[in-house]
């Protein structure tokens, strides 16, 4: 029997309003440890993308980001939401931009209403919105299409307008949205108040970007208190990135200047080699070869 599409999931969780964690990944590696560890969903963003091959979001394609959202789905069963920036286009390409996800295998996608190419002043925070209807026609053609493809397929409706219109403005665009077709609502609010307001505001659940790092002064919170406040999950932004770098970045620093890497004893290099492979599936791989390749007359010769 064929496996069910991942989006099918994806699509029960949010019916149940069950709160999902999502963290952004870089790799496969990362998705089968979040797997292992109990997670039930995993993200792939556009900054982790960027970030991890230094082309950086701006200038990510479509084809770029679809496949590297393709290499981490196809080692895990976890349902995977894909950052699909402002749909890669017009309408049209939008309806495209749903249609190669799915192919590869992802859960659902957010679609923002920022002007398409994205510039490099987005990492300023300096934010470019297309006119309500432009966006709101993105998202109307983009779930007319997943309604052909799999109507299980996660429509999310991104707006960034909270950054500098403000809440009233980014709940507007999220309600028009919803309007025609999307499940879930992104937005980026700026201070307490607005994070707690927004739930309450919108006709669809809303999920929450933490931004670690942040410049803006967005405010970061755990998982318990955005449950709390009726957020239906969690996109963690930056931590496999930020993480990966930073204790990357501590040790270059230290072998750099000593020659040595204290960080980890012995013992903890054997745990983390023998878990790293275990992640890969090597006893499968080993089972084939005893099996034939290593069968014990080969070693004999």
């Amino acid at each position: 029997m064929a496996k069910a599409h991942p989006a099918r999931r994806l699509r029960a969780l949010v019916k149940r309003r069950t709160f999902i964690y999502m963290p952004s990944l870089i790799d496969g590696l990362g998705a089968r440890l979040a797997k292992q560890l109990g997670f039930k969903a995993i993200y792939t963003g556009g900054y982790a993308t960027g970030g991890s091959t230094t082309i950086t979001e701006p200038l990510l394609t479509m084809s770029e980001q679809v496949d590297q959202a393709r290499r981490i789905a196809r080692v895990t069963d976890l349902p995977m939401v894909c950052d699909a920036g402002a749909g890669f286009g017009e309408p049209m390409h939008t309806m495209r931009t749903v249609d190669e996800f799915h192919n590869a295998g992802i859960a659902g996608i957010h679609i923002e209403d920022q002007l398409y190419p994205k510039r490099a002043h987005y990492h300023k925070y300096v934010a470019h919105a297309v006119p309500q209807n432009e966006f709101v026609d993105k998202i109307r053609w983009a779930c007319r299409a997943r309604d052909k493809i799999d109507p299980d397929f996660v429509i999310i409706a991104r707006s960034d307008t909270c950054r500098f219109l403000g809440l009233g403005e980014a709940i507007k665009r999220i309600n028009a949205a919803a309007d025609v077709g999307a499940a879930v609502g992104l937005i980026f609010p700026r201070d307490h108040k607005e994070t707690v307001a927004a739930p309450k505001k919108s006709k669809i659940p809303l999920v929450w970007v933490q931004s670690r790092g942040n410049r803006d002064g967005r405010p970061l919170y755990s998982n318990q208190q955005l449950e709390e406040m009726g957020y239906i999950g969690c996109i963690d932004a930056q931590v496999h990135i930020g993480v990966a770098f930073h204790f990357f970045q501590q040790a270059l620093k230290e072998i750099r200047k000593t020659g040595d890497y204290s960080g980890m004893s012995q013992e903890d290099w054997v745990a983390a080699r023998q878990a790293i492979e275990d992640l890969c599936g090597l006893d499968e791989y080993y089972e084939v070869e005893e099996q034939t390749v290593e069968k014990k007359s080969w070693g004999k010769r």
